[in-house]
């Protein structure tokens, strides 16, 4: 009978979903055991504060205060990186322990979206995983797939809900009939958005992170750095979920991702969407992915896409296939063969178009709009007039599909005049 094997694992950052992966850990040893032949050992710990209350109690005697600390003093065998920064310590601590030959395993988007390549080229150097699985989509497998499920299929489009907190607040306005900042503070109370400043999740940025990691899988290149389009959605007012009700679509804050004439094609922007379509019935702070290629067609895999009980669904998967002996390439296939592959200009971007501008109500101010909008060749194809209080009014135009720098340029010469009272609100048709 062979003798079990041990494996050390060091955990570093203790915040939610540190010490909820913690808990499992220390959980679930025996299961673990039972499903890959392999006993884990917690033997080092690290985070900013030893003593800080949480929800489950920690080991203090196997608690560093510098991590780095660890690498030199335990013998770790694999890693957890909890921290969450794209650089700092989160970098110097994966860095280090991929040099060490230590399998990294890690949910930090923010680092692998900025550093990925680089680190891939490391993990491959010294034979080790770095893996990722909950860096996106929280406990939704899409990275495995990928890499696995979908490995000899050629991806045209990936594309999805991407950010929960933004799905929430956008469920909510429309179930709730109640505007952005009171649902805002209810998803901080709830935990669905940060207490502090939830500004990546409303910008954008964060979904934009978890493209370019899917990109870079799907499409065998080296993560982009080229600026792309990136819209939050925190000028969605209720007024636009409610008219979009009326014209049967839904907003949703949607990042997606393809191949355009050969180029790269990566955005995150609000989306309206058909309230029939399946993406247009994913509501609350469930996250979807659906992918489109050859030969399997469309694929989509639906979950709850943040937490720390997703999120460490997707870590326990990661160490899983490690201690199965799984050691495979951080993106799929080998660094030196991943393409540059050059972006799409999103100004050659054609899209039919909400927009949505607020207005002194006076006689000539809807042809103003209209002139402008026949001078850039964008044509009307529904229009909206709602008077408003004060004065004023609301003009809604959803136009034929249009070039993005005709649209932007259109809308910039419209924000000059007097009679508009604010930046018109643009949100693209999927």
């Amino acid at each position: 009978m062979s003798v079990m094997k041990k494996v050390n694992i060091g955990i570093i950052g203790l915040g939610q979903i540190g010490n909820y992966l913690y808990n499992e850990l220390s959980k679930k040893i025996n299961d673990i055991e039972l499903k890959t032949g392999k006993r884990i050992k917690i033997v080092a710990i690290s985070a900013k504060n030893k003593n800080k209350i949480r929800k489950f109690k920690i080991n203090k005697k196997i608690f560093y205060n510098n991590p780095l600390e660890i690498i030199k003093k335990k013998k770790i065998d694999i890693l957890f990186e909890v921290i969450g920064k794209s650089d700092g310590i989160s970098k110097k601590i994966v860095e280090k322990a991929l040099k060490n030959k230590i399998h990294v395993i890690t949910p930090n988007k923010a680092l692998i979206s900025k550093h990925g390549d680089y680190l891939s080229v490391l993990a491959e150097k010294y034979g080790v995983n770095l893996e990722f699985e909950a860096s996106v989509a929280g406990g939704i497998p899409i990275i495995r797939t990928i890499k696995e499920g979908l490995a000899t299929n050629k991806i045209f489009k990936i594309y999805g809900i991407l950010n929960g907190t933004c799905n929430f607040i956008l469920t909510s306005m429309e179930k709730d009939k109640l505007p952005f900042n009171s649902v805002l503070s209810n998803a901080q109370k709830l935990g669905y958005a940060e207490p502090g400043n939830p500004k990546l999740d409303l910008n954008g940025y964060d979904a934009f992170a978890k493209i370019r990691i899917l990109s870079s899988l799907a499409f065998n290149n080296k993560i982009s750095k080229e600026k792309c389009l990136m819209e939050g959605i925190e000028n969605i007012e209720l007024k636009d979920i409610e008219i979009s009700n009326q014209l049967n679509l839904r907003i949703k804050l949607l990042g997606i991702s393809e191949i355009r004439n050969g180029k790269l094609f990566e955005r995150v922007h609000p989306c309206l969407v058909k309230k029939d379509s399946y993406i247009g019935n994913v509501d609350g702070v469930m996250n979807v992915v659906i992918t489109e290629g050859s030969p399997v067609g469309e694929s989509v895999l639906q979950g709850e896409g943040a937490g720390p009980g997703p999120t460490t669904s997707a870590l326990m998967s990661d160490l899983l296939s490690i201690l199965r002996g799984n050691i495979k390439y951080p993106f799929g296939i080998p660094s030196y063969k991943r393409k540059n592959i050059k972006s799409f200009n999103f100004n050659n971007y054609i899209n039919s178009l909400y927009l949505r501008f607020e207005v002194k109500d006076r006689p000539g101010v809807l042809s103003q709009i209209t002139n402008q909008l026949a001078k850039k060749n964008i044509s009307v194809q529904r229009l909206i007039q709602i008077p408003n209080k004060n004065k004023t009014a609301s003009i809604i135009i959803i136009s034929h599909k249009t070039e993005e720098f005709s649209a932007q340029s259109c809308i910039q010469k419209l924000n000059k005049l007097k009679n508009i009272l604010k930046t018109p609100t643009v949100i693209r048709l999927l």
